[in-house]
């Protein structure tokens, strides 16, 4: 398809008129029309603007179909997408399930210090999925920078009305184990076996909460395609503020889980407390999330 036929449909796909787009883009509306007719062609600055505007590569513009590749997933981002929540969801309910199972674990006479071991290994897991995952997503989005939005209105609209029902289950769950774990201590006495057996149980329960509100929180960023295509562009063309604000918030949060893994094996080799400080690394992982949030480059809504 032609670069004309190409504008046509995105311009008329977007809603805008001759004149609409000739103001975004600072030109006349006779350029557009000698543009849309085939009787003219834009500079490379104005072909590189109208690639951001309407959110498709230069190739596609220039030479590809734009109405083909804007309705199909040719890249396979929804497949991606959809598969890289699970691989981040599920190893950090994994962290917290591993936390659940230290208590549980005791009751059973495993020694602490075994204990300890099989929580580093679940950690260890998890950590080591959660890098591979987010490798494979930086390398996604340097093959794919650009995503044409090839979700319908009525797709993201009724995403959006489950995603009430994911967050609210997910937060009832919470409230339950709760309500669950005051009636168990009500009929329970307060005392071993009791009291590693109702904690075990409630972290089991936190963990399966929050994997559904990571993994439902990033299925419902999966369809905000111009946040990722505006995050890529920023991301790929950082200006160098955002470079220094991004590197000093990676640096503090690497110190951060340094001293948790620090102060984890510490009390455990001199105290003794293994499996009673697990909590230091999903404090670790909270305290990087305020730090990245804080100082970190600011995103666009």
């Amino acid at each position: 398809m032609a670069f004309s036929q190409n504008l046509i449909f995105l311009r008329g796909r977007s809603h805008l008129t001759q004149e609409q787009l000739a103001e975004q883009l600072n030109v006349s509306r006779q350029s557009v029309s000698k543009w849309e007719s085939g009787l003219s062609f834009p500079e490379m600055d104005t072909i590189l603007k109208l690639c951001d505007l309407f959110a498709v590569s230069l190739d596609t513009l220039l030479r590809g179909d734009a109405e083909q590749e804007v309705l199909a997933d040719t890249a396979g981002y929804d497949l991606f997408m959809n598969r890289f929540s699970w691989k981040i969801s599920l190893p950090i309910g994994g962290i917290i399930l591993g936390g659940a199972l230290m208590p549980i674990l005791s009751v059973f006479g495993v020694p602490k210090e075994l204990c300890g071991a099989v929580l580093l290994l679940i950690i260890t897991a998890a950590v080591v999925v959660l890098v591979a995952s987010g490798i494979q997503y930086e390398n996604f989005r340097k093959r794919h920078p650009v995503i044409p939005d090839f979700y319908s209105q009525k797709e993201k609209e009724t995403f959006h009305d489950r995603m009430v029902f994911y967050v609210s289950g997910a937060i009832g769950t919470i409230l339950l184990g709760v309500a669950l774990t005051v009636l168990a201590f009500s009929f329970l006495p307060e005392q071993e076996p009791y009291e590693s057996c109702v904690a075990g149980s409630f972290l089991a329960i936190i963990a399966v909460s929050v994997t559904v509100l990571v993994w439902a929180g990033m299925r419902e960023e999966k369809y905000k395609i111009d946040k990722y295509n505006r995050n890529n562009q920023k991301e790929f063309f950082p200006s160098e503020e955002d470079k220094r604000r991004d590197q000093r918030a990676g640096r503090i949060c690497g110190v951060i889980m340094l001293l948790a893994t620090a102060a984890y094996v510490g009390l455990g080799l001199s105290l003794d407390l293994w499996y009673k400080v697990w909590w230091l690394f999903p404090v670790g992982g909270i305290l990087c999330g305020v730090v990245y949030v804080a100082i970190g480059p600011a995103e666009e809504e």
